[in-house]
């Protein structure tokens, strides 16, 4: 069972900053030489998400006012109290989303619904530079 393994960089601007993977996952994908498999896409950190969704200004809009109403950035935060810390939203927005994602590949290519992308959630409260792990196993 071969696994191709790349990291991908990108830096944010934090804030619930919305990234579009797809392109370079893509590329990932089509470089392993895979004809079917899955590829798992990871971002390493307690204040960042993978998911899918579309990536839509309009959703992407109402993605940040959906956790805005659920997880105030201004909240009363344990996390926040016992660590001097600003970014105890960023924490729990993050392990509700969850780290990574796992997709199907077959025919060479992602399998993605026509109006799916892979996205990078940033929800810490200042700009980072994020690594994002993508394992190929075919």
């Amino acid at each position: 069972m071969p696994v191709h393994s790349e990291q991908l960089q990108y830096r944010t601007r934090g804030a619930g900053s919305v990234i579009d993977l797809t392109p370079r996952v893509s590329q990932v994908v089509r470089e392993s030489g895979a004809t079917s498999g899955i590829a798992t896409v990871f971002v390493p950190g307690a204040t960042a998400a993978v998911t899918a969704m579309e990536h839509e200004q309009g959703n992407v809009s109402d993605l940040r006012e959906l956790l805005d109403r659920l997880i105030p950035p201004d909240g009363t935060y344990e996390h926040n109290r016992l660590n001097h810390d600003t970014n105890a939203h960023a924490h729990i927005r993050a392990a509700l989303l969850g780290p990574s994602e796992t997709f199907p590949i077959e025919a060479g290519r992602l399998l993605l619904g026509t109006w799916q992308q892979i996205v990078l959630v940033d929800f810490d409260d200042r700009p980072r530079e994020r690594t994002v792990i993508v394992n190929v196993v075919s």
